[in-house]
């Protein structure tokens, strides 16, 4: 049940998160600047980009994987039953606030010992995550343990999970850019089947 002595409204509460966000998606931009540009040059140079995460931050990169899809990439969500075997000339892109969450390393040690290359984003640059990783992203957020509210006053992983959505986004709207294509030329690939 929430405290009762501290409230806040439903519009304060929205406003908090949204800055929040683009204060920790901001300060990602700028400190990993070069990193978010390999790591676009990344999935373009990609003969598939295979996506997987555990939790919210896995339902965050199933969007990317479906915008990156938009742009004619050939994408697959880690643990679909239709996905393939991952290879070389392949890339997995991952995300995990602590870079320490057991699938998800386990999945990039997976995907490196066959050769692909794996992107990742993390909070923690010296984690298991971030030593297997060929381009790491570091988000500043607080990782889903720390509930201190030094980083965010958020609950657990929450800005991060919100950050890697906008650096999704934005990695795919730098891409689209690249690309030239316009919206039209990418609608076709929107599902037809809803």
């Amino acid at each position: 049940m929430p405290s009762t002595t501290a409230t806040i409204s439903s519009a304060a509460a929205i406003s908090l998160v949204a800055n929040e966000a683009l204060r920790a998606a901001e300060r990602a931009a700028v400190a990993s600047s070069e990193q978010l540009d390999a790591l676009a040059d990344l999935l373009l140079s990609a003969d598939r980009v295979f996506v997987g995460a555990a939790g919210r931050s896995g339902i965050a990169l199933r969007m990317t994987a479906m915008r990156l899809m938009h742009l004619g990439l050939d994408v697959h969500v880690v643990g679909d039953a239709t996905t393939p075997a991952i290879g070389v000339g392949d890339v997995l892109l991952t995300a995990s606030g602590s870079g320490t969450t057991d699938s998800v390393v386990r999945t990039a040690q997976k995907a490196a010992a066959a050769g692909a290359r794996v992107g990742a984003i993390t909070t923690a640059a010296t984690s298991p995550l971030g030593d297997i990783a060929d381009v790491l992203v570091v988000v500043p957020a607080a990782q889903k343990l720390d509930r201190t509210a030094a980083s965010s006053d958020q609950y657990a992983g929450s800005l991060f999970e919100q950050v890697v959505v906008l650096l999704g986004d934005g990695l795919f709207h730098a891409l689209w850019q690249r690309q030239g294509s316009s919206a039209d030329d990418l609608w076709p690939r929107h599902s037809n089947l809803e």
